[in-house]
């Protein structure tokens, strides 16, 4: 007996009401069973993540919670690696990170997070009071005492009817959108598949999931409405409205008390052998992202593509070749994928055709892991019709170039756009480029490229032009330029290959140079020391020739005397704030619309408004790798320019295919170049101005303006045009000092 009152005794129920002797050991028996399966294949998984390399994440995961160095950030030296603690968990807890770009599946999903969790909390408490506090006590007082009444078991089980129902009906939200086929969830592979393939099982395993997870909250419910019919309407149970208003219906239907029992009896063994399956199931199914996700969304670094990691050191081989290679949190992103399609629809090489989606790659690596180590789960593997075909790693089956294909990792621009879009923490362009890594080495590549980066390697640029011709844009300007390795400056201009270089873009920067020049801005030059940054080198996989040029960088750093650096490629940008660091730069680094947005706003460049509307780019690295995207859009409204958006924008913008590299590469097998289909979607706003903040934007998307067939109705202009267009140059000139006669010289003696 209970040590409580009537009132209290009768606000409850019975655990097991009528599961007793054998029938109750079934069920600790089956309940043993559940838990020690789904141990054992957790464990095995564990085991494939301890082959992986380590990887400080839970120490840099330590540190940003203690110290967020907002001094850095603000600086614009580096952004933070990774988020601190707490960042991590609202952001599981919110479920934000789903929620983004898609507020009704986020919605639905939070509501089957928090009801999964909440039964399971229900689940633990209820075994608490029942498996180990009644036991315990009754040993050691002489009786059972038990929490699970009255007002505690009223709440108990309001909070638990409200939250199952709340799971209910997001799962049944999230099952009728699968049946509507949006396209992130259409499972065709973005590359040709071969004859035979098929990749039914992946959806059914998905259509398993969630219709298991169904059935476990429906039995759930159905045994609760039968058993407070059976019990004849006890009052207090109108606190689990979801079960009172099933038994009101069955009692409508004229169910009667004794069947009642009887299908509650039939309710209860259904729902505790399912939920008991699901528990095994887990580890062996896309179940196991409700755990695996967590742990990757905690130790996410959404730098990861920012700041690149080293080759290991301690290999005996360039880029991914083995499991072992890769970093046990790159072994855990494969299994946390969900299939949910995000990167797929936001990745250009997809959009334009190309046989890149890294849905596929993280799949497509993720069974092939799982073979390699031995694991097999249930439903989620993609049949293909050779036994000894790529994903078996039989014979000398490379890892880059037969599991995943060659023209699959050369069509990544590094654009981040999957990385910006997963729900879950996969991190896929830093491992695209472990695996670049190893085609470079094996000399796996395109020819064009190839002499790309001989000409990098050789000339320091690109274009294969001598470095002393890399001022030679600068012989248009009526004023000399600075050399910042002979005279101090404030501000340091790198100038970047295609500001450089390229005669479309060379006559943007004479205009930069001259604006700024005009307004008294203290800025200079590198001239023939200035090398290309090596940001889209080292994403092509080439880490020995980045480096290269990063010491020769460096060395050319050391020899100017300077306080900050601007540039106007945001590629430049990306690895000289991020990247640098690690080789001992310690500058700010702005973009040029940074700098620029500041002097309009203070005055220091006077303006006349232009009354113009536009549209605005914002260039991958900026936005998406740097989150720079207020700056440009105060540079334009300083000019008086109103700004009509794309829908896709700021850190959702679209790449123009010219990152990672891609812009030394043939793209004449794409159905459309992705800076068509970004020319395309600014012509759908209505507007006549595209404007870019990018050199090599520049050049691909006049381009793109020709091939589409709107050169005519489109310009394609730089900001810097703009804010040319708009100088009050009367205002500027009325600043400068008079010049100063020259005093006449005395006559000579004598």
């Amino acid at each position: 007996m209970r040590g409580a009152s009537a009132l209290a005794v009768e606000q409850t129920r019975e655990v097991f009401s009528h599961v007793h002797g054998a029938a109750k050991i079934l069920f600790y028996v089956l309940a043993a069973a559940a838990t020690l399966a789904f141990a054992d294949y957790a464990w095995k998984r564990v085991r494939k993540y301890r082959r992986g390399r380590a990887i400080g994440r839970w120490r840099e995961l330590w540190e940003q919670t203690r110290a967020r160095k907002p001094e850095l950030v603000a600086a614009g030296r580096q952004l933070a690696r990774s988020r601190p603690l707490q960042t991590s968990l609202a952001a599981i807890a919110s479920n934000s990170t789903v929620s983004k770009r898609d507020r009704k599946a986020g919605l639905a999903h939070f509501f089957v997070f928090w009801g999964f969790i909440t039964l399971f909390i229900g689940t633990v408490i209820l075994t608490i009071d029942s498996d180990i506090l009644a036991p315990i006590t009754d040993k050691v007082v002489g009786h059972e005492i038990h929490f699970f009444h009255g007002p505690f078991y009223l709440v108990y089980s309001i909070v638990l009817d409200v939250m199952g129902l709340g799971a209910i009906v997001g799962l049944a939200y999230l099952i009728g959108r699968r049946a509507t086929h949006p396209p992130q969830l259409d499972y065709t592979r973005a590359e040709k598949p071969e004859e035979g393939y098929s990749r039914s099982a992946l959806k059914k395993g998905d259509a398993l999931f969630a219709w298991f997870l169904m059935a476990v909250l429906v039995t759930g419910f159905l045994q609760e409405g039968f058993r407070i019919d059976a019990s004849r309407f006890p009052s207090f149970e109108v606190w689990s409205p979801v079960g009172w208003a099933l038994a009101k219906a069955f009692s409508g239907l004229g169910l009667g008390a004794a069947n009642a029992e009887h299908l509650r009896l039939a309710t209860w063994w259904t729902h505790a052998v399912l939920a008991l399956v699901f528990v095994a199931y887990i580890p062996i199914s896309k179940a196991m992202h409700m755990v695996v996700d967590v742990a990757n969304l905690t130790v996410h670094d959404p730098a990861s593509a920012r700041h690149l990691p080293k080759a290991a050191p301690d290999s005996d081989h360039v880029g991914y070749r083995t499991v072992g290679d890769f970093t046990w949190k790159e072994l855990v992103d494969l299994d946390a994928c969900t299939k949910c399609g995000r990167c797929h629809v936001a990745c250009p090489a997809q959009v334009a055709g190309g046989p890149l989606s890294p849905r596929d790659l993280v799949l497509d690596l993720r069974q092939w892991v799982d073979q390699q180590s031995g694991l097999h789960t249930l439903l989620d593997w993609e049949h293909r019709p050779s036994p000894t075909g790529p994903l078996s790693g039989n014979g000398d089956t490379r890892l880059a170039g037969d599991v995943i294909k060659e023209k699959t990792l050369w069509s990544c621009t590094t654009c981040m756009a999957c990385v910006e879009a997963c729900p879950v923490g996969i991190e896929h362009v830093s491992t695209i480029v472990q695996l670049r890594r190893a085609l470079v080495d094996d000399g796996a590549m395109e020819p064009s490229l190839q002499d790309a980066l001989q000409n990098l390697a050789t000339q320091g640029n690109s274009f294969g032009k001598s470095s002393r011709q890399r001022s030679r844009w600068t012989k248009g300007l009526e004023f000399k330029l600075k050399d910042a390795r002979k005279e101090p400056v404030r501000y340091l201009w790198f100038v970047g290959d295609y500001a450089s270089f390229d005669e479309r873009v060379a006559g943007l920067s004479r205009t930069l140079a001259t604006i700024l020049n005009d307004a008294g801005v203290d800025f200079g030059i590198l001239y023939e020391d200035e090398r290309n940054s090596g940001n889209d080198v080292r994403r092509v996989g080439e880490e020995g020739l980045y480096e290269m040029l990063v010491e020769q960088n460096m060395a050319a750093f050391a020899k100017a005397s300077f306080d900050e650096i601007i540039t106007t490629d945001p590629h430049s940008l990306n690895t000289l704030r991020n990247e640098y660091p690690e080789f001992g730069l310690d500058k700010p680094v702005l973009h040029y619309t940074e700098l620029l947005a500041s002097l309009v706003e203070d005055g220091t460049i006077p303006v006349k408004p232009l009354g113009r509307t536009v549209t605005y780019h914002d260039p991958c690295y900026l936005a998406r790798y740097n989150r720079v995207t207020d700056a440009p859009r105060r540079l334009l409204s300083g000019l008086g320019c109103t700004v009509a958006e794309m829908p896709r924008n700021k850190d959702n913008t679209f790449c123009c295919g010219a990152g990672g590299g891609r812009i030394w590469m043939d793209d004449s097998n794409l159905t459309e170049r992705p800076s068509e289909n970004r020319i395309k979607e600014a012509v759908s706003v209505g507007v006549d101005t595209f404007v870019v903040a990018c050199p090599k934007d520049m050049t691909m998307y006049t381009d793109a303006a020709k091939t589409t067939g709107n050169e005519a109705t489109m310009a394609v202009l730089d900001v810097v045009q703009l804010l040319d267009a708009a100088l009050d140059r009367d205002a500027l000139a009325a600043r400068r000092p008079a010049p100063v006669a020259a005093e006449a010289e005395p006559p000579p003696e004598g």
